[in-house]
């Protein structure tokens, strides 16, 4: 495993996004029982006062699906930059972002309509950051 990159910079430049298949969406549930058979299932979770919230995979009838793309940089959880510069990045194409920061890496979901412009807007931004630096 390589180690942790810190510097904001540095994980922009090593960011290397990459759309994964699958398509997702984002449920909360209340029920303790539904909750519980659920949440094998879910690609990420997280408690709130409205109850779990689950990232599952979509069913073939849900229009409103997101893509995930993961940003292959081993991030350090005190790092600082890489989730406002992706978010801002994005944002500045008009393209919703719902980001979940896990232990290694950041992933993030928009919709499955601008999944594939996401992705190389996320690349190019990546690219530009290295633009210059003697490690490319």
């Amino acid at each position: 495993m390589t180690s942790r990159v810190r510097d904001g910079q540095e994980m922009i430049r090593q960011m290397a996004p990459k759309l994964l298949p699958g398509r997702f969406v984002f449920r909360t549930i209340s029920d303790p029982d539904e909750a519980a058979r659920l949440l094998p299932l879910a690609q990420a979770s997280f408690r709130e006062a409205e109850g779990l919230s689950l990232i599952l995979e979509a069913r073939p009838e849900d229009r409103d699906a997101f893509r995930q793309i993961t940003l292959e940089v081993h991030s350090a959880l005190d790092g600082v930059g890489l989730s406002a510069a992706v978010t801002s990045e994005l944002a500045a194409r008009e393209i919703p972002v719902n980001l979940v920061a896990a232990n290694h890496h950041d992933h993030i979901f928009v919709p499955e309509h601008l999944a594939e412009f996401a992705c190389d807007a996320l690349l190019r931004f990546s690219r530009a950051a290295g633009a210059g630096t003697e490690k490319d």
